[in-house]
C-alpha cells in the first residue's frame, strides 16, 4: 500500500511538471515567434535614406533657366513609340521632337512598378524606400530630398495621389489637384490630362495681370510638373490595346505640344528644358506592379535648352558593354522595327537617372538621396562642364556613402570599412588635378569609376548588419527547434534520462552554473549592443537566442545519454532514422514550394494514393476494399488544386454538394453500425450503443444539411431576381448554421460516430457560405480524412507501429498514452500536408476566392465589414477544424500524446519558417513583396493558430473513445 501511494504521488508530480512545462513552452513559442517575425523589418525593410548629407554645389553654368516635366502615368513605351495600323504616329509632335530636336530612349523602372515609387524615382532619384511596406506604400515613412526641393519654385498640377507627396510640405510651390471623384473608371479619363493643361494655361494667363506671379515665373531654377493620369486610368479600365487607351496617347501628345507652345510664347528666351516620360507601363491585363517589360519600359524624350540634338545611329556609338539596367534588361537592346526609329540613336537610362539629368540642366545640386547616374548622352555641354557635372553627381553619392560610413563607425566597437573606398580623398585630388591639366577623358573615367564604387559602398552599408542579424535569427530558430525536440524526447518517449522535474541535487547545481554563465554572456552581448547604440529589438533577438542555447546546454547530460543510445543502436535503426529525417525534409520542402505552386498537391495526392494503396494491398492479409478506397479518395482530392483560385459562381454545384455530403454520411453511419462486428473495425466503430436518440440526431443533422442546400438555392434565386435577401431566408440561414454546429456535442462518442456528426455539423454553414466548387472540396477533404483514419487503423491492427521495440507499450508517466516512436513522425507530417491542402485547396488567404464577398450574401447583404470578414474567415476555418478534429482522433486511436504531436507540428513548421525567412523579398512587385512577408508570417503564426484551433476543436473531440488495439501495460506496471 505504501509503495503504491509513493508511486501514485510520483505520477501526480510528473503530470503537473509536464503540464507546467507544456504551458511554458507554448508561451515561449508565442513570444519567440512574435519577436523573430519583426526581424524582417530590421533586415529587409530598412530605409536607404540617410539624413545629414550636404548638397554638392555645381561648378558649371546652368544650361537651362527652367524645366518642364511631363509624366504620363501608365504609358507603355511600345504603345507610345510604335506606329499605328495605318503607319501613322500616335504622338506626332513628340515624334517630330525625337527626329529633329531632342534625344530619346527607354527609361527602365525598377519594381514595384507603381505610381508612388515611379515618381519618387524620377523626381528624387532613388528607388522605392522598402520601409514604406509598413505604411502600405502610401505615406512617406522618411522625408527625402527631391529636385523640387532644390528648385527656386515648383508649379505642379495633377492627381491628388501624386502631387501632394512632393508639394504638400514645400513652401516654394504652387500646386493644385482635382478631386478624387474625377478618377472614375467608367469614363474616358483623358479629360484628367486636359485638366492639368487647363490649370497651367490659366496660371500663365493670370500672371499677365498679376505682377508678383509674373516675377515668380521669370525667376531661374523654375520647375513645372504636370501629372497626366489619363493613360493609367484608361489602361486599368479598358486595357492598353483599347482604342480609348491608344487615343489617350494622342491626348498626351497634344498636352505636350500645347505646353511647349505656351511656354515658348510666354518666355521667348529658349532657356527652357523639357522632359517627357512615364512612371510605369501597363500590362495587357490592365495592371502593373511586377517586373514585366510592359511595366518597366517607359518612354523618355528630352529636348530644349541644354539637351543634345538627334544623332544618327552607328556602330561606334553602340557597343555591348555587358551593363544591365535595374529591371535586368541589357544595355543597347535592339530597337523594335515597329517603332520606326532604328536609324536614330537611342539612349536608355535607369529611371533614377532622370533626377540628376534634371538637376544638371537647371544647374542645381542633385537631390542628396539620389543614386542616379547622370546620362551624358542627353546633355549638351562642353567637355569641361561635362566632367564637372559628373564629378558633382559622384560627390553627391560619395557624400551619402561617407555619411553612412561615419554613422556606422561612430556606433561600432569593431568597424569594418568598405576597403575599395579607403583612399577616396586621393582619388578626388587626382580628378581635380586632371581637370586642372585639362585631361578631361581621364578625369571622366576616374569620376565614373568612383561613382560606381560609391554606389557599391552604399549597398555595403545598407546590408552591413545583415550577416549578424540573420545569423542570430537563424541560430534562434535552430535553437528553438532543438529545444523543442529535446522536450519531446524527454517527455513523450521511453528514452532514459527523463526525470520529470525530479532531478538530483548535483544536476540542479550543474544547471544553476550553466544559467549563471549564460546570463553573464547574454549580459555582455547586450552591453556590446548598447555601446553600439543598437535598436531595442536587436537586444530582444540576442536575449531570445542566448536563452534558448543556454537551455540546450543545460541539457548536456541528457544529450550525452541520447547520443550513447543512438550510437549503440544497430545499423538498420540508424538507416531508418536517417530515412525518416530525409523524408521529413523532402515533405517540408514540398510544402514550401506549394505556397507558390498549389498544383503540386495534385501530384502529391496522385502519388500518395497509389503508394498507400500498394502498401496496404501487400500488408493486409485479409480481403479488403480499403486500399481501393484510399486511392480513389486521394485521386479525387487531387483535382481541386488544378482548378482556378478565383471560384466561379455555380449555385447548382453547391446544392449537389449537399446531397453528396448526406450520401457520404449515410455510408459512414452504415459502416459505424455494421462493420463494427469485425474485430479490425472495433477501435473506430460503435458496436455497443445503438440508442434511438442518437439515430434521431443523425436524421436531424442530415435534414439540416438538406435544408441548407434548399436555402442555398432559394436565397440565391430570390436575391438574383429581387436584389434583396428576405428576412425569413436570413433568419433560417442563421438558425440552421448555428444550430447544426451545436448538435455534434450530443452525438455518440465513438470515433467514427463523432467525426461523422462533426462532418454533418459543419456542412450547413460551409454550404451556405459557398458559391461554387469549394462545397465539393469539403466532401472530398472529408473522404481523404476518412482514408487517413482507415490507414492508421489498419496499421494499428497489423501491429506495424509497435513491432520494432520491446518497450513500445511503455506508458508516459501519469498518463494513459504510450511513448512516441520514430514511426509516429508520420502523424504530424500527414497533418501538415492536409492542413495546407485545407489552406490551398480552394485558394488561400491572399486569393480572390478566399475573400469573394458574395460568399456572405445568404447571411447579410448590407455592408458590414467586420461581420462580413468574420463570416469569410470562419468559412476558411471550417476545413482546418475538420483536419484538426481528425488529427486529435488519430492521436487517441494510436494512444499517442496530442501535445507531443503538436510540438512536432511546430517543429516541422519552423523548419519551413526558416526557409521562408530567407525567401522574404524587398524588391519586386507589391504582390511579390507582400506574399513573401505573408508566407513567413503565416508559418510564424502557426504556433498560436494551430493551438487556438486545438482549443476550439477540443470541445468536440475531448470525450471521443477508442477501443484501441494497443494493449495497455498500466496494470503490468
Amino acid at each position: 500500500m505504501r509503495s503504491d501511494g509513493i508511486l501514485g504521488n510520483r505520477e501526480e508530480r510528473g503530470r503537473k511538471w509536464l503540464r507546467r512545462r507544456e504551458r511554458w513552452l507554448v508561451a515561449l513559442g508565442v513570444v519567440l515567434h512574435a519577436v523573430y517575425m519583426l526581424s524582417i523589418f530590421d533586415i529587409y525593410f530598412k530605409t536607404p535614406i540617410v539624413h545629414g548629407v550636404d548638397p554638392v554645389t555645381p561648378r558649371f553654368a546652368a544650361p537651362a533657366k527652367r524645366l518642364v516635366l511631363l509624366v504620363a502615368d501608365g504609358l507603355r513605351a511600345d504603345k507610345f513609340f510604335e506606329l499605328d495600323a495605318e503607319g501613322n504616329n500616335r504622338a506626332p509632335f513628340l515624334r517630330g521632337i525625337i527626329e529633329r530636336q531632342g534625344r530619346w530612349g527607354v527609361s527602365h523602372a525598377r519594381p514595384p512598378t507603381e505610381s508612388r515609387p515611379g515618381h519618387v524615382s524620377i523626381i528624387a532619384g532613388f528607388y522605392e524606400d522598402p520601409s514604406a511596406v509598413t505604411k502600405g506604400w502610401k505615406a512617406n515613412p522618411v522625408e527625402f530630398d527631391s529636385v523640387f526641393n532644390r528648385s527656386r519654385h515648383t508649379i505642379s498640377f495633377g492627381s491628388p495621389d501624386i502631387v501632394p507627396i512632393f508639394c504638400s510640405a514645400l513652401e516654394h510651390s504652387t500646386w493644385d489637384t482635382y478631386p478624387h471623384e474625377f478618377e472614375d473608371f467608367a469614363t474616358d479619363a483623358s479629360f484628367l490630362d486636359m485638366w492639368s493643361l487647363d490649370k497651367f494655361q490659366s496660371l500663365l494667363n493670370s500672371s499677365r495681370e498679376d505682377p508678383k506671379l509674373k516675377e515668380l515665373l521669370q525667376q531661374d531654377n523654375l520647375v513645372v510638373f504636370l501629372h497626366l493620369l489619363g493613360c493609367d486610368s484608361n489602361g486599368h479600365a479598358h486595357k492598353p490595346y483599347s482604342s480609348i487607351y491608344l487615343n489617350n496617347v494622342k491626348v498626351v501628345d497634344h498636352v505636350a505640344e500645347s505646353v511647349y507652345n505656351l511656354v515658348q510664347d510666354y518666355f521667348k528666351d529658349n532657356r527652357t528644358a523639357y522632359i517627357f516620360t512615364a512612371d510605369h507601363g501597363m500590362s495587357d491585363k490592365g495592371s502593373h506592379g511586377d517586373g514585366h517589360p510592359s511595366n518597366t519600359d517607359t518612354p523618355l524624350v528630352a529636348w530644349g535648352a541644354g539637351v543634345k540634338y538627334p544623332k544618327p545611329i552607328s556602330s561606334s556609338n553602340h557597343s555591348d558593354c555587358g551593363f544591365k539596367f535595374v529591371d535586368d534588361h541589357v544595355h543597347d537592346a535592339p530597337t523594335p522595327v515597329e517603332w520606326g526609329l532604328h536609324d536614330i540613336e537611342r539612349v536608355d537610362v535607369n529611371q533614377a537617372d532622370i533626377a540628376p539629368l534634371m538637376s544638371t540642366l537647371l544647374g542645381l545640386p542633385c537631390p542628396v538621396n539620389s543614386v542616379g547616374s547622370l546620362p551624358l548622352d542627353y546633355i549638351n555641354m562642353t567637355k569641361a562642364d561635362e566632367v564637372e557635372a559628373v564629378l558633382s553627381n559622384t560627390k553627391e553619392i560619395l557624400n551619402q556613402f561617407l555619411r553612412k560610413s561615419y554613422m556606422k563607425q561612430s556606433n561600432s566597437l569593431y568597424f569594418k570599412p568598405f576597403k575599395p573606398l579607403s583612399h577616396y580623398s586621393s582619388t578626388l585630388d587626382k580628378i581635380e588635378g586632371l581637370i586642372s591639366a585639362r585631361d578631361y577623358e581621364a578625369a571622366m573615367d576616374l569620376s565614373q569609376n568612383l561613382r560606381s564604387l560609391a554606389l557599391q559602398g552604399l549597398h555595403y552599408f545598407q546590408t552591413y548588419d545583415w550577416l549578424m542579424l540573420m545569423s542570430v535569427i537563424t541560430l534562434g530558430y535552430v535553437g528553438w527547434m532543438i529545444y523543442l525536440l529535446l522536450h519531446v524526447l524527454q517527455s513523450y518517449t521511453s528514452l532514459p534520462g527523463n526525470s520529470f522535474g525530479m532531478e538530483p541535487t548535483v544536476q540542479k547545481n550543474y544547471r544553476g552554473k550553466i544559467y549563471l554563465y549564460g546570463s553573464i554572456l547574454t549580459g555582455m552581448l547586450c552591453l556590446l549592443l548598447l555601446l553600439e547604440q543598437s535598436p531595442p529589438l536587436y537586444h530582444a533577438y540576442m536575449i531570445t537566442t542566448s536563452f534558448l542555447w543556454v537551455q540546450i546546454i543545460s541539457e548536456y547530460k541528457f544529450i550525452k545519454t541520447l547520443w550513447k543510445q543512438v550510437s549503440r543502436r544497430r545499423m538498420n535503426y540508424i538507416i531508418k532514422l536517417l530515412a525518416t529525417i530525409a523524408i521529413s525534409v523532402f515533405i517540408l520542402e514540398f510544402l514550401v514550394n506549394s505556397f507558390t505552386e498549389r498544383k503540386l498537391y495534385t501530384w502529391c495526392f496522385l502519388i500518395a494514393g497509389a503508394t498507400a494503396s500498394v502498401y496496404l494491398f501487400k500488408s493486409i492479409p485479409w480481403r479488403s476494399g480499403i486500399p481501393i478506397y484510399v486511392c480513389i479518395a486521394c485521386w479525387f482530392l487531387s483535382l481541386f488544386t488544378l482548378m482556378p483560385a478565383e471560384i466561379p459562381d455555380n449555385n447548382e454545384l453547391v446544392v449537389c454538394s449537399g446531397i453528396i455530403i448526406i450520401i457520404i454520411a449515410i455510408i459512414a453511419r452504415w459502416l459505424d453500425y455494421h462493420a463494427g462486428v469485425r474485430k479490425y473495425w472495433q477501435s473506430i466503430c460503435n458496436c455497443k450503443s445503438k440508442s434511438s436518440n442518437f439515430s434521431s440526431l443523425f436524421y436531424l443533422q442530415a435534414l439540416l444539411v438538406g435544408l441548407s442546400s434548399v436555402m442555398v438555392y432559394l436565397s440565391t434565386v430570390h436575391r438574383a431576381e429581387k436584389q434583396e435577401l428576405l428576412a425569413s431566408h436570413q433568419l433560417i440561414n442563421w438558425s440552421v448554421a448555428g444550430f447544426s454546429m451545436v448538435l455534434p456535442l450530443f452525438s455518440e462518442n465513438s470515433l467514427l460516430s463523432r467525426l461523422t456528426s462533426m462532418f454533418l455539423g459543419f456542412a450547413p454553414p460551409f454550404l451556405l457560405l459557398s458559391i461554387g466548387y469549394e462545397a465539393i472540396f469539403y466532401a472530398a477533404l472529408a473522404l481523404v480524412l476518412m482514408a487517413w483514419i482507415l490507414f492508421e487503423n489498419t496499421l494499428l491492427n497489423l501491429n506495424i507501429v509497435n513491432k520494432s521495440s520491446d518497450s513500445t507499450n511503455d506508458l508516459i508517466h501519469g498518463s494513459d498514452y504510450r511513448s512516441l516512436q520514430l514511426s509516429d513522425a508520420r502523424i504530424p507530417l500527414v497533418f501538415m500536408v492536409l492542413f495546407n491542402v485545407a489552406f490551398f485547396g480552394t485558394g488561400n488567404f491572399a486569393s480572390i476566392a478566399s475573400f469573394e464577398i458574395s460568399s456572405v450574401y445568404r447571411f447579410i447583404t448590407i455592408f458590414s465589414p467586420f461581420l462580413m470578414a468574420a463570416l469569410l474567415i470562419f468559412k476558411l476555418f471550417i476545413p482546418f477544424m475538420l483536419v484538426i478534429c481528425v488529427f486529435s482522433a488519430i492521436t487517441k486511436l494510436n494512444q499517442v500524446p496530442r501535445m507531443g504531436c503538436y510540438f512536432l507540428v511546430i517543429l516541422f513548421s519552423d523548419m519551413m519558417t526558416i526557409h521562408f525567412f530567407f525567401l522574404v523579398r524587398n524588391k519586386g512587385s507589391w504582390m511579390e513583396i507582400g506574399n513573401s512577408i505573408s508566407h513567413f508570417g503565416i508559418m510564424s503564426a502557426q504556433v498560436v493558430f494551430v493551438l487556438l484551433l486545438f482549443a476550439l476543436t477540443n470541445t468536440y473531440t475531448k470525450d471521443i473513445q477508442c477501443n484501441s488495439a494497443v494493449p495497455s501495460t498500466r496494470k503490468a506496471n
